[in-house]
């Protein structure tokens, strides 16, 4: 059973398969059609996500073990419901001797079954940077010893993490002799960063990559979910970080292959500027981070974006635009973070230089310039060796031409030869080196693009650059500030056309602020003058400068603090005050030492970070700060009309879009939360049952949830025509045609008409009203049946959605 609107739930042992079975009553009436799960295979214990997988052969039993997950899946089943899945392949958790795989791996080394289900570089011992100090130091300070456990010798480090001996050494001796015989090589975390030689998840030393290109480890590691499918208890999957894997296209026709035609796949995929996902691949679409980002976009007012970049560099003292910092954060993060991985990618093309007279004399220093230069400049998270690489390598090349030192283009395009699409064996151009060695030196590039780009942009460039942060999310593009309603509505019919099964997402378990969030800050791109008098004012009197505090830090807290404000802060309550007074500092703490500016994770800035959480606690501090308390309060309330528009046109294009609508746990609600694991909080179903229960709605969370059902109520009755239907933009005229959207979802004879109001905050702003009076769109008409008048189809909502019935127009929502 394919998809028509699914919702996410995060699973832990807090929350699990039993209280997931309690809340489907809940689902159906809302109007979802399947739960879209975390991750389920064992993971590490008290895992909060479920990313971190110890064994993907069976379903955690934190979460209720495969009894709880039949039951989950037979309750949705007899709701006529179904089940997705959230698989991981790309890597699995290693620390702590929970992983039975690895454990057999480091007790064996290379005669161990499982040597090849890692990606480890034989040639040496496994390093695991995974100590507090150097060995010899943590010997000496009795933070490792020999433990027995489960019948044998372990040994214990910091009390916690357990790594297996080998079977001929299980009689002890020496501690310092028996490291020396291992098949691994103990060492200080420090050394990760340059030394790693096996591939990691990111910069998680703790995530260990899988080789899922290998058939045997494929079906080994896949076992259980295509026994799942097969069995009618899921009806497909969406694959973690498909660009992480060695040949996502060759991945994701095998997974096709397995789990068949009638099994819904998607793959988490960002997709750069002009970057499409690849129909070849055979997967019914992304994730939805693309339509997250293009629905985002089309909120934001382009006049905005001068202003507001201005106020940024002047606030920052920070010249560097998005891209500028794009590209100093790709350089940083390379030389910081990925030395081992570097290393090895220019070894392998090393290789591949030594089998022609012609690159034979190309340095390695050379080849490592020449790589970092491409790395630096490449636009995209990563390319697939297809035909599509071909205009990407040669805009790559244009890029990284001016990074790379005088007198090298000809490495450069050695290169980029190597990594261009192939060519058979007797054409001429064809490489000489091996086809292996020359796979393994691609493959490693590749998988090395991925990370670096993700690094580079969403973890250190997003929370560096701060002109306005709801355009700093996963899978956007910051160089882009917004996008017009013609693009828009090419995008749309483009998805009609290509990926009309693909996922639409507003609000995912990573996305850095909350789709509430992101509307809210969209506005102040409308009133970006008045938002700058107001920043600027607080700034004044808050007197964040003399606490030793960055400008450009102050100012992005200015714009979480009215981006989150809670609807139910009582600014006079200091337990109020508190609760969110925490939440907005560990978000601060996060972004601090994600940018890697003033503090990290590596080496966090105590002296820096006291100062910012003590700045933190006095603004929202009610007895110190109760004059600027009033002021964000009403310069909240004040926008709330507009930014509560901009949430339900948001909610409303997500439903109507060609593609299948996901509602992230509890966002039928509202949602101002904050980057992970803010994101993650528990969800009150009893109140969103009691409001979707009432008979009218009373408060923005009631009208958005009201909403998304009459949307998801109307996809049901009409499933053919939103599966199937194509997107057809309707023209708009008068004077205020800027402001409007408007379309018709169409199969055959039937037909309805969308439309939804644009960029209207001066209208709305301080009115208490979510739609803009009727005389604020003048004569303004849609060229749709009957040419009806805009100011006839808005109510109470800036959406409107009618049935097309004999030419006239029969509304379902206004």
């Amino acid at each position: 059973m394919r998809p028509r609107a699914t919702y996410r739930l995060q699973f832990n042992s807090a929350f699990t398969f039993d209280q997931a079975e309690a809340i489907v009553p809940y689902l159906r009436d809302l109007g979802i059609s399947h739960v879209y799960a975390s991750p389920v295979t064992a993971a590490q214990a008290g895992s909060t996500h479920g990313y971190d997988v110890i064994d993907p052969t069976r379903i955690n039993p934190e979460l209720g073990g495969e009894a709880g997950f039949r039951r989950l899946a037979g309750r949705l089943r007899a709701e006529g419901m179904g089940l997705i899945l959230d698989i991981v392949p790309n890597h699995m958790s290693v620390t702590g001797g929970a992983n039975s795989w690895w454990n057999d791996l480091l007790a064996k080394g290379r005669a161990s079954a499982f040597a090849d289900y890692f990606d480890v570089d034989w040639s040496d011992k496994i390093l695991l940077p995974f100590l507090g100090a150097p060995p010899e130091v943590a010997i000496a300070a009795g933070d490792l010893r020999l433990e027995r456990h489960e019948g044998r010798l372990w040994i214990l480090a910091h009390g916690a993490d357990l790594y297996p001996l080998r079977d001929e050494d299980q009689s002890g001796g020496d501690l310092a002799a028996l490291l020396e015989r291992q098949h691994y090589r103990l060492a200080w975390w420090r050394a990760a960063n340059d030394l790693l030689n096996w591939r990691r998840f990111f910069t998680i030393t703790g995530l260990a990559g899988v080789r899922v290109e290998d058939e045997a480890v494929f079906e080994a590691t896949h076992a259980l979910y295509f026994r799942l499918h097969s069995e009618g208890l899921i009806d497909g999957v969406r694959v973690d970080h498909v660009d992480g894997l060695a040949d996502p296209a060759a991945y994701c026709r095998r997974l096709r292959s397995r789990l068949g035609a009638d099994a819904w796949i998607l793959v988490e995929k960002i997709l750069g500027p002009g970057e499409s996902l690849r129909e070849e691949w055979g997967v019914d679409g992304t994730s939805g981070y693309d339509f997250m980002e293009q629905v985002a976009a089309l909120l934001h007012d382009p006049a905005g974006e001068a202003p507001l970049a201005r106020h940024w560099s002047q606030v920052s003292s920070r010249a560097l635009d998005a891209g500028g910092e794009e590209l100093l954060a790709r350089r940083q993060i390379l030389a910081w973070e990925f030395e081992g991985q570097l290393a090895a990618c220019v070894e392998a093309f090393a290789a591949v230089a030594d089998c022609s007279d012609e690159t034979r004399a190309f340095t390695k220093p050379s080849l490592r310039r020449a790589i970092e230069a491409l790395l630096q400049a490449f636009p995209v998270y990563r390319g697939y060796g297809d035909a599509a690489d071909a205009p990407l390598l040669a805009d790559v090349r244009g890029r990284a031409l001016p990074l790379a030192p005088p007198g090298e283009a000809d490495v450069l395009d050695r290169l980029l030869a190597w990594l261009a699409p192939d060519v058979p064996d007797d054409t001429p151009g064809a490489d000489p080196a091996p086809p292996a060695r020359l796979a393994d030196a691609r493959r490693r590039f590749r998988q090395l693009s991925a990370p670096i780009a993700a690094k580079a942009v969403e973890d250190t460039a997003f929370y560096r650059y701060g002109r306005l942060l709801s355009r700093n999310d996963v899978g956007f593009d910051p160089r882009r500030f917004s996008m017009d309603v013609e693009s828009f509505q090419a995008a749309m019919a483009g998805r009609g056309e290509r990926w009309p099964g693909a996922m639409l997402a507003t609000a995912t378990h990573d996305h850095k602020r909350g789709e509430d969030v992101r509307a809210r800050l969209a506005v102040l791109s409308e009133l970006a003058e008045e938002w700058i008098t107001a920043a600027e004012s607080w700034r004044r009197a808050n007197g964040a400068a003399q606490s030793g505090i960055d400008p450009g830090d102050e100012y992005m807290l200015y714009q979480m603090l009215v981006g989150a404000w809670p609807a139910a802060l009582a600014i006079e309550e200091a337990d109020s005050c508190a609760a969110f007074r925490e939440r907005l500092w560990a978000w601060m703490e996060k972004a601090l030492r994600e940018a890697k500016l003033r503090s990290s994770w590596t080496q966090p800035n105590e002296s820096y970070e006291g100062r910012c959480r003590g700045f933190v606690e006095r603004l929202l501090d009610p007895t110190r700060s109760a004059a600027f308390l009033d002021e964000a309060r009403a310069f909240v309330g004040r926008i709330a009309p507009a930014a509560e528009a901009n949430s339900l046109v948001q909610v409303f294009l997500r439903c109507a879009a060609p593609g299948v609508p996901d509602c992230y746990q509890g966002c039928e609600f509202a949602d101002f939360s904050m980057v992970d694991p803010d994101n993650r909080r528990p969800v009150d179903y009893t109140a969103r049952a009691e409001a979707l229960g009432a008979a009218e709605p009373h408060g923005f969370d009631a009208a958005k949830q009201r909403l998304i059902a009459q949307m998801l109520g109307a996809r049901r009755a009409h499933a053919d025509l939103w599966s199937e239907g194509s997107w057809e933009p309707v023209g708009v005229e008068g004077p205020r045609a800027e402001h409007m959207l408007a379309f018709i979802r169409r199969r055959g004879e039937s037909g309805l008409l969308g439309a939804a109001a644009l960029r209207c905050a001066p209208a709305l702003a301080g009115t208490g009203h979510r739609a803009p009076p009727a005389d604020f769109w003048e004569n303004t008409r849609l060229a749709a049946a009957g040419e009806p008048r805009v100011a006839d189809l808005f109510e109470t909502l800036p959406v409107h959605l009618s049935r097309i019935e004999r030419g006239a127009l029969k509304p379902v929502v206004r």
